[in-house]
């Protein structure tokens, strides 16, 4: 019969050999040790899971940044994880490794933009790792499709699978149980679902492939822990598992986990490719709002008649590449409220619906692709020119990273805004797509397109009257808008109202338009004419926005650079049709159609005039401000103040930071301080000097010397005489054994005396070994988690204490404690 080992032969085991045997992050490891190719193995899987968590993220992130960063992220988790478990980090250690390996390879493989040479790390790097811990989950939601070129989004993919794997490998390499490694990877994987976009790249063959993966790494890993048992478990008779007994037991095991595994795909395959429609797919960024508030950005159409006065012959910016016939966009609007016309449209054809966007610009409209090089030289404020849809814009420039990061976009009307406004010196170049152009005749068989917009408010009554007699006998839609920008063009006088030209006031609220209107004859610009027909087409239940932006009289040709003045400066409108998109209209007459002096022009088809009654009295209109003065004003109101709210953002995100590492070591610290005062203020004195010893074996734990469990005090006491000689253990030990098993209970100061020696012993062992030993022994969690029951001897509360009959006869406790 095999002799049981003694406590003083496991007392004989190496300090160093029984720390590594378990760690303070999990568990201890299962005696068995296992080859290295099944830890290669188990590295191998979470590798694997993780690429395939990843790759759910690419539709939102495009490209293959994200897959460097999250791939990255992934394998340095996994060193991570491996060793700390080869060198039994505890939980602290692990967590400050991530945290050094986040800042030391994030920016090459999360914000390689904000490094020297795509690998140095710079002060701009730091600060876009800190603040990506807390902003990058918001930018990822937030941006227009695909995020990956911003910088910092990035951090996303790399944050997420770095703290992945760590735990995945953690729990892969420290716990018995395999289920516990596929939860952080689930977590991961769902994560990518949440942050993707609605139309996934093969959900299916990625729910498969994680799927497959894990149930067939599981039924590995527990065929592999039941072999291990096998070779050490009797069965009945004494002899273990003969070799064809033990292959049978593995065959069907492993046909029963393939068969397990097969049909689970199938079930994913039928549930996910047939019973889920793509439809049915929900991501966070469906219920985010972009933070965008264009209420901060006046109307741009307030500002027509100052850019036609101030920069009539000066250039505001040049533009290479521009097709014949091709129309500049500046600003689509869509709102009215009887003051000005402006952005203010919600939804997906709003023209309000701005988000941020990269270089790179999502575009499904079909027509001619074009390239157009544009310089800007007089123009300022954030609307920027462009034309047709965009597939992507390119700053150049001195302050193209600046511009690049504060580009906002608009799908549904091509609108291109730049939150920190656009200025001499400033350039980019615009990849677009020209919708195809319609003739009257192509359009005559289509309807008007249902568009939702504004409710426009405050249309003077002479709107709707003027548009049933301009519309006439028209049968068709197109006939009906074309017989209103025809009569509006050749029934009205052009004048800018300035200097040498007759007398035409600004502005396009209410009162303008009702007094245009109706006066005998109508005079105005494009700013009048193009609002008064977009309220006059939505007076008869048809939608209609208006665009300002520019088109030269006579084009320069595709391949000559061209500038642009303020006399190029127009505004028309646009009526959709059903599959043709939005078609422009000129409403505004010829510039060379100038008001008559003695009678007004005779009308080309004259109508049944209707009396139409007076106005009501409007709020008299307030000339538009000077878009320049302001910009500038504003310009050196940026340069003369100190912006705070990057060194705000930064110092929070170093405290958010420090907390995280800080905070548990201050959890670890309360936790112990409140362990002490729990065993030393124990209701009776028994207990308390019985915790003064478990503070000794807790403190020798955390130090690197565990005492095994279930021995004597005076056997675990040989133990820590072995690792401390100089710390008196050993007396120790026996005086608490004393107290314990004396008659009756100690005296108070008795046990005041018997913690004052727990202390002095505890400083000679912390003073035995290195600093560094004694600072990690500090924030050591081992003490914690061991789950170190009381020791055997300890009588019960409330039960009699054995008497100890002298060293020829000793009384014996349950627990086999011989006082």
């Amino acid at each position: 019969m095999t002799d049981a080992p003694s406590p003083r032969r496991a007392s004989a085991a190496s300090p160093r050999r029984a720390a590594r045997a378990s760690t303070p992050l999990l568990p201890p490891l299962p005696a068995t040790a296992r080859p290295a190719w099944s830890i290669a193995t188990d590295a191998g899987v979470v590798l694997l899971l993780a690429i395939v968590s990843v790759l759910t993220l690419g539709p939102a992130f495009g490209g293959v940044g994200y897959l460097v960063a999250g791939i990255g992220g992934a394998v340095l988790g996994i060193l991570i994880g491996a060793a700390g478990w080869r060198l039994s980090w505890n939980l602290l250690v692990v967590a400050a490794a991530t945290v050094v390996v986040y800042l030391l390879f994030g920016g090459p493989l999360a914000a390689p933009g904000t490094t020297i040479l795509g690998v140095i790390p710079t002060l701009d790097t730091l600060r876009t790792l800190v603040l990506g811990i807390v902003f990058s989950w918001k930018d990822a939601l937030t941006l227009v499709v695909p995020v990956g070129q911003f910088d910092g989004t990035l951090v996303v993919p790399f944050l997420s699978a770095l703290i992945a794997t760590v735990l995945a490998t953690s729990f892969a390499l420290r716990l018995k149980h395999a289920g516990w490694t596929l939860l952080p990877l689930t977590l991961l994987f769902v994560l990518g679902i949440a942050f993707g976009t609605r139309e996934a790249a093969f959900p299916v063959v990625q729910g498969l492939a994680f799927a497959g993966i894990a149930l067939v790494w599981t039924a590995w890993r527990r065929q592999e822990s039941r072999a291990r048992a096998s070779r050490g478990t009797d069965l009945g008779g004494g002899g273990s598992l003969d070799p064809a007994t033990a292959k049978a037991l593995r065959t069907t095991r492993l046909a029963a986990g393939a068969g397990l595994v097969v049909g689970a795909l199938v079930v994913g395959a039928v549930t996910g490719g047939l019973l889920v429609p793509a439809s049915a797919r929900e991501v966070l960024r469906d219920n985010v709002v972009p933070p965008l508030d264009l209420h901060d950005y006046a109307s741009p159409l307030v500002g027509f008649r100052s850019y036609v006065r101030d920069f009539k012959e000066e250039s505001l910016f040049t533009v290479k590449g521009l097709p014949t016939d091709a129309r500049i966009r500046l600003a689509t609007l869509d709102s009215y409220d009887g003051i000005v016309y402006d952005v203010a449209g919600d939804g997906s054809e709003g023209s309000g619906t701005f988000t941020r966007v990269s270089s790179e610009i999502a575009n499904d409209v079909a027509g001619e692709p074009v390239s157009v090089e544009i310089g800007i030289t007089g123009l300022n404020g954030v609307w920027m020119p462009d034309l047709g849809y965009l597939d992507g814009l390119r700053f150049t420039g001195d302050r193209a990273d600046q511009l690049e990061g504060a580009l906002h976009y608009n799908a549904a009307t091509g609108v291109a805004l730049d939150t920190l406004g656009v200025r001499d010196g400033d350039s980019y170049t615009v990849d677009a797509v020209l919708p195809p152009s319609y003739n009257d005749e192509q359009l005559a068989s289509r309807s008007v397109d249902s568009v939702a917009l504004p409710r426009a408010t405050g249309v003077p009554d002479v709107v709707s009257s003027l548009a049933s007699e301009y519309v006439g006998d028209a049968d068709t839609p197109i006939e009906e808008v074309r017989n209103l920008a025809a009569n509006l063009s050749q029934n009205g006088f052009f004048s800018h109202g300035l200097e040498g030209e007759a007398v035409s006031r600004a502005g396009h609220g209410a009162e303008r338009i009702a007094s245009m209107l109706s006066a005998e004859q109508m005079v105005g610009d494009d700013e009048q004419y193009s609002v008064a027909m977009a309220l006059m087409v939505r007076s008869l239940g048809m939608p209609a926005r208006v665009v300002m932006g520019f088109h030269p009289d006579e084009y320069a040709g595709p391949d000559a650079t061209q500038e642009i003045t303020g006399d190029d400066l127009h505004a028309w409108v646009e009526v959709p049709f059903e599959g043709a998109g939005w078609v422009a209209f000129d409403p505004t007459p010829p510039e060379d159609q100038v008001p008559l002096e003695e009678a007004p022009k005779p009308k080309s088809d004259p109508k049944a005039q209707v009396l139409q009654p007076p106005p009501p009295p409007q709020a008299p209109a307030e000339l538009p401000p000077d878009i320049r003065t302001e910009d500038t004003e504003q310009e050196d109101a940026e340069k003369d103040g100190f912006d705070f709210l990057p060194v705000a953002l930064a110092v929070g995100g170093g405290l958010l930071l420090l907390i995280l590492v800080l905070g548990p070591l201050l959890a670890i610290a309360l936790l112990k301080l409140r362990r002490r005062k729990r065993r030393r203020l124990a209701p009776r004195p028994a207990d308390r000097v019985s915790g003064g010893w478990d503070e000794i074996v807790d403190r020798a734990g955390d130090l690197g010397t565990p005492v095994p469990a279930g021995v004597t005090r005076r056997d675990g006491a040989r133990v820590l005489a072995t690792a401390y000689p100089s710390a008196p253990v050993l007396d120790v030990a026996t005086k608490a054994d004393s107290s314990v098993f004396g008659p009756g209970e100690p005296a108070d100061d008795e046990v005041e005396r018997y913690w004052t020696e727990v202390d002095a012993v505890v400083s000679t062992m912390a003073a035995s070994v290195s600093g560094w030993t004694r600072f990690k022994a500090r924030w050591s969690v081992r003490s914690l988690l061991s789950g170190r029951k009381a020791p055997a001897g300890t009588p019960p509360a409330g039960r009699g204490r054995t008497v100890d009959t002298g060293p020829a006869d000793r009384a014996t406790t349950p627990g086999g404690d011989t006082p």
